[in-house]
């Protein structure tokens, strides 16, 4: 990038090398990573409140000098009191922790600034203020006054906000008047962004709001240029290979699994498997990604694709995250191709030895043309024939994460990677668009809608009821309880909890069994056997994965603590039901009976829109929680929101595939300062993908 920018942080005037070691620590290594620590929030001292004219309740912000600071015994704890003024009068900041740095820090004659919620006892306080360092006359002089992200670790060391400020304008005064800007002069331009130097400068000293603004549009639209880039780049470099695995012709065996289907497909299956065709002959590898709500007929889809390859004389793997959706796969699979007399292969961990000797073989040597297990299909040991065509189930990120690994291997076949998580646009766009995108919008002809309700602590006897007469009509109930990780525990009492209180006092008479994580392999299997075969009336479990076999005369899911939920979960598994031609429910039991609690999951009773409520899940819990991060991992922003910032993530996406269209490794000499910046920040995302 630049010798001033890559300097090492410790040279940095009033750093040293203690807080060099806390800086390294928090990954700010360079000049260039510090100058891109920015402020979490900045002080208007035309909106700083006053100590006379606070009002119990609210949330504000104080500027006042600490007085003095006196630790007190109450009953059983020390609390830290410390006495704030300024002109207008007196507060007390309580602390109940952390008092002996603290103390130490805040010393009489300190201009404090303090953010929090104003209680009044004896006269007005805080207790835990957000708190930092400010100087009187910055906040006499200028509008906006940055405060930065403080560890307690940096408040320990003395590196607080007023600090931090001293730092950065000692770096201005000594940072070039040009510094080599990451986004290309074109981009600028057509975008209208500030310059990389000014922006930095406004991020720390705003000259006012308006600039501030211009600021933090060019650092949200930099974050998440560079992420379409890193997109963009990886969909050309994987169409631009050729397939080893070109299909010439659909051929017959697509036809005479049309003709054995006891039902026609929707227009949208259709449509999608038109699609993948157009892909498997185009001579350059697939990289799809299929979204449809459970039941929209995705495996079918996969299924036909596999018949294509078998034609044309490839393989295909279709791979579960567990072994439970595995053999799920593997029964559907059979029940298509077992007739057309085409064999079918499982390969999971559960089998015998002589039996997995003889799948191997047969997969080796090309006997088997559909093979399907975990995902363990593409580890050592397992060898393939002409494997073409991978399809992924729910593990979204495998089409990116793991195609290198295909691609050691020497296969480089197609893949599929198939969801019944419906993903709202802006988190596409961020997290899968290096891949092209098939919709199954339509439901099969003649499934009904799941009816759904939400059920209060005084609704349940009814439920109870109503559950007890379904099951007089020969239906099963699903009943899930939520297994939160930093709760396992707690949570797996409450089902066990919960289970026997079904079983012992509110249906006596039924049959009730119990599934959770911890149930062995082999009791697991037998248990679901069970309630396929009609034998258990009501299913107790703590997760969605136990119940992913069909079962068509399941009538009833009922989710206890529903409001735990993210609608997408509670959409899937409201999937699990409705199966069979008998009208199904989904009952929400929302055990707090708040009123934020039923608003929310009243967006079910009303909509049965997989995208629908995807969207409303994405605004209110954010990208964060969408999605487990230990399954699909994040998408690397610091800065730009995924939610809020859809409309600069647009911007910055055509800009970004635009560009590599025109130089697709980077390597016009007009981009040179963004090849230099993306090769120090994104190469190890890159993978299979080459450039520069």
């Amino acid at each position: 990038m630049h010798p001033f920018l890559d300097q090492n942080v410790g040279k940095v005037p009033y750093i040293g090398r203690a807080r060099e070691t806390i800086l390294n620590d928090m990954g700010i290594a360079t000049v260039e990573d510090l100058l891109t620590y920015f402020p979490r929030r900045y002080l208007d001292r035309t909106t700083i409140k006053s100590i006379g004219n606070l009002v119990t309740g609210e949330e504000c912000t104080v500027v006042g000098e600490v007085v003095n600071s006196v630790l007190q015994q109450h009953r059983r704890r020390k609390i830290l009191h410390v006495t704030l003024r300024d002109a207008t009068g007196y507060m007390t900041l309580n602390w109940f922790q952390g008092h002996q740095w603290i103390q130490k820090v805040l010393k009489p004659g300190e201009t404090i600034s303090v953010s929090g919620k104003v209680d009044f006892f004896r006269g007005h306080t805080m207790t835990h203020p957000d708190f930092d360092f400010v100087d009187r006359d910055q906040l006499n002089t200028g509008m906006l006054v940055p405060v930065y992200p403080l560890t307690q670790e940096l408040r320990k060391r003395g590196l607080n906000s007023r600090v931090f400020r001293r730092i950065f304008n000692r770096l201005f005064n000594q940072c070039p008047p040009q510094l080599p800007d990451p986004l290309p002069d074109d981009v600028l331009h057509q975008i209208r962004i500030l310059p990389y130097r000014d922006a930095l400068y406004q991020m720390h000293f705003p000259d006012d709001e308006a600039s501030l603004k211009k600021g933090w549009f060019r650092f949200k639209f930099q974050e998440l240029f560079m992420l379409q880039l890193l997109l963009a780049i990886k969909k050309k470099t994987i169409r631009e290979q050729k397939s080893p695995y070109v299909c010439s012709h659909a051929g017959d065996l697509i036809h005479k699994l049309y003709h054995s289907l006891p039902f026609d497909l929707t227009n949208a299956q259709k449509r999608v498997i038109r699609e993948i065709y157009e892909d498997l002959r185009s001579g350059h590898i697939m990289n799809r990604l299929l979204q449809g709500d459970v039941g929209s007929g995705k495996t079918l889809v996969a299924a036909a694709a596999a018949a294509i390859m078998i034609d044309n004389g490839y393989q295909s793997a279709i791979m579960a995250p567990t072994e439970i959706l595995a053999n799920q796969h593997y029964i559907n699979f059979n029940q298509l191709f077992m007739p057309l007399n085409i064999p079918v292969a499982l390969l999971t961990g559960r089998l015998g030895a002589a039996q997995k000797r003889e799948s191997l073989t047969h997969v080796a040597n090309g006997q088997t043309p559909i093979v399907i297990g975990t995902h363990a299909l593409i580890q050592e040991g397992v060898t393939f024939s002409k494997l073409g065509f991978v399809v992924v189930d729910e593990q979204h990120r495998f089409g990116v994460d793991q195609r290198g690994l295909l691609i050691k291997k020497g296969m480089n076949p197609h893949v599929l990677s198939m969801t019944a998580t419906p993903i709202p646009r802006t988190l596409s766009l961020s997290l899968y668009g290096d891949m092209d995108v098939s919709i199954l919008d339509e439901m099969p002809p003649g499934r009904k809608t799941v009816r759904t309700r939400v059920v209060t602590p005084g609704g349940l006897a009814l439920a109870y009821d109503f559950i007890r007469k379904e099951v007089r009509k020969g239906r099963q109930i699903y009943v899930v309880y939520p297994l939160i990780s930093e709760s396992e525990k707690m949570d797996l009492k409450a089902a066990e909890a919960g289970y026997e209180e079904l079983r012992d006092e509110i249906f006596p008479d039924l049959k009730v069994a119990l599934l959770h994580g911890r149930t062995p392999s082999r009791e697991k299997e037998a248990v679901m056997q069970d309630f396929k075969g009609g034998k258990i009336h009501i299913l107790v479990s703590t997760t969605v994965i136990e119940v992913g076999v069909d079962v068509p005369n399941a009538s009833i899911m009922m989710i206890e603590n529903a409001e735990r939920f993210g609608l997408t979960q509670l959409h899937q598994l409201r999937g699990r039901v409705g199966r069979g031609a008998e009208q199904s429910y989904c009952l929400l039991v929302n055990r707090k009976n708040t009123e934020q609690g039923n608003t929310r999951l009243r967006i079910l009773e009303k909509s049965s829109d997989g995208f629908e409520i995807a969207e409303a899940d994405l605004q209110l819990r954010g990208p964060g929680e969408f999605f487990s991060t230990r399954q699909h991992g994040d998408s690397g922003l610091k800065i730009a929101d995924l939610v809020s910032d859809m409309p600069i993530m647009i911007k910055a996406r055509k800009e970004a595939f635009k560009l590599v269209e025109k130089d697709p490794q980077i390597l016009l000499p007009r981009h040179r300062n963004l090849l230099d910046f993306f090769l120090k920040h994104y190469r190890d995302k890159l993978d299979y993908a080459t450039i520069g």
